[in-house]
C-alpha cells in the first residue's frame, strides 16, 4: 500500500499500543498518503462538489483514530481495516446529516437552483448500502467485513486476506458472495423485469 517497510509501521503501531503517543505522531506522515488514497477513491464515486473533501475525510478519521484507547494493533492491515470502518462511519453519518437539513432539519431559506443541487446528491444511496451492510454483518460478519476492507479501505485482495487470516481465493468466493447479496438487498424488486 505505501512504500514505507510494513515492519516499520508494525512496529510504530505496536509502541503506540503501548501508549507511546509519538510513536501515533510517527505514523501519520507515514501513512497519510494512503489515507488520502483511500478517501480520494470514495470521491471518485461521489457526485461533484460533495460538502465533504478527502483531506477533511482523512483528518476527521485520524482525529476519530486518536481519540479511541485501549488499542492493541497487530498489523499495518489491521490498522488500515479500522481506517475503513472509521471512513464508512464518517461517510454515513455526513449523509444522514445532509439528508436530514434536506427534510427540513435546521431549515433555512435555499433558491431553486441550490435545492436542485441538493437533490442531485447520492446520500441516501450511501445510506441503504450502510443498511444493507448492517443486516450482511448480521447474517455474515465475514462478508460484511470483506466489503469493508475492498470497498471503504481499497484493499486488495491480498491485504484483505491478510487482514482476516484466510486465503486469497476465500476472498474472492466471500467478495463475489457479499456484492451479490447487497445486489439483491440493494434493487428493488421488480426493477430488472424491464430488462
Amino acid at each position: 500500500m505505501d512504500p514505507v517497510p510494513q515492519n516499520g509501521i508494525t512496529q510504530l503501531l505496536q509502541r503506540w499500543s503501548q501508549g507511546d503517543r509519538a510513536a501515533a505522531d510517527e505514523i501519520l506522515p507515514l501513512v497519510y498518503g494512503e489515507l488520502r488514497r483511500i478517501a480520494e477513491g470514495h470521491f471518485r464515486r461521489e457526485r461533484p462538489g460533495h460538502t465533504l473533501q478527502a483531506t477533511a475525510l482523512v483528518h476527521e478519521a485520524w482525529l476519530r483514530l486518536a481519540e479511541e484507547s485501549g488499542l492493541q494493533w497487530q498489523s499495518r492491515v489491521q490498522f488500515f481495516g479500522l481506517v475503513a470502518h472509521l471512513i464508512r462511519r464518517i461517510l454515513v453519518d455526513h449523509a444522514r446529516r445532509q439528508n436530514r437539513l434536506k427534510r427540513g432539519g435546521g431549515a433555512f431559506r435555499v433558491d431553486l437552483e441550490e435545492a436542485m443541487e441538493v437533490a442531485a446528491g447520492r446520500p441516501p444511496e450511501l445510506e441503504a448500502l450502510d443498511d444493507a451492510l448492517e443486516r450482511l454483518a448480521a447474517v455474515d460478519p465475514r462478508k460484511a467485513r470483506v466489503v469493508e476492507l475492498r470497498f471503504f479501505a481499497g484493499l486488495t485482495m491480498e491485504e484483505t486476506a491478510e487482514s482476516l487470516g484466510v486465503s486469497v481465493e476465500t476472498v474472492g468466493r466471500e467478495w463475489r458472495r457479499a456484492r451479490a447479496w447487497l445486489y439483491q438487498e440493494l434493487v428493488p424488486a421488480g426493477a430488472l423485469d424491464g430488462r
